[in-house]
This record gives structure tokens, sequence and C-alpha cells, in this order.
């Protein structure tokens, strides 16, 4: 599928709510990075953020929001096209994302 020419309507509150979420996290990791940086925040001060702020969550929804918009737009095949896509993605936990000086569970 040639996705370069492909556009995909959403409505515009829910463009809106997606970039509000995402803007507040990229704003708010980017000061805990600044403050990790300076030594004022550790992990714990991360993980709190991801817990209190509910981010996992609101990605999800973010998700969601765009899948909805694709799946009633698109063919099943093109769907499945970039669901194959995004399962190549990089997920925390693999093998492939870990190294060994940054895995302290063992």
């Amino acid at each position: 599928m040639d996705m370069s020419s492909r556009e995909i309507r959403m409505p515009l509150s829910e463009i809106v709510a997606v970039l509000q979420d995402l803007n507040e996290f990229v704003v708010s990791l980017d000061r805990l990075g600044s403050r990790q940086a300076s030594g004022t925040a550790d992990e714990y001060t991360v993980g709190r953020f991801i817990a209190d702020w509910d981010v996992a969550r609101r990605l999800a929804r973010a998700r969601r929001v765009i899948s909805v918009a694709l799946d009633a737009q698109l063919s099943e095949e093109d769907n499945a096209e970039i669901d194959a896509l995004c399962d190549q993605g990089r997920f925390y936990g693999t093998d492939s994302t870990i190294s060994p000086s940054t895995d302290q569970s063992t």
C-alpha cells in the first residue's frame, strides 16, 4: 500500500484530545529528563508521573482513536498491513531493547 498519498479523516475533537495528551507527555517528559540530568529527579519520579498521569491508558486511547479512523476508512488488507508494520516496533522488555547495563532485574 502506498501510504504517502493516503489521507484519513478524523473528528477534530478527537484529534485535539490526542494532541493535548501527546503535548502534555512530551513537555512533561522533557522536564523530567532535565530534572534527571540535574539530579533532582530519579526513576521513581518518572514512574510516579506515568502512574499519576495515567499515561498508559491515555496513550491507549490515542491509539484507539487512530485505529478506529483507520478501520472505518481502509480495507481489511490495508489495516492488516498497518498492523504488521506496528508489530515491528521496539517494545520495552524484549531482548533487543534492554542492554545488560540498564536491565536491573537480575
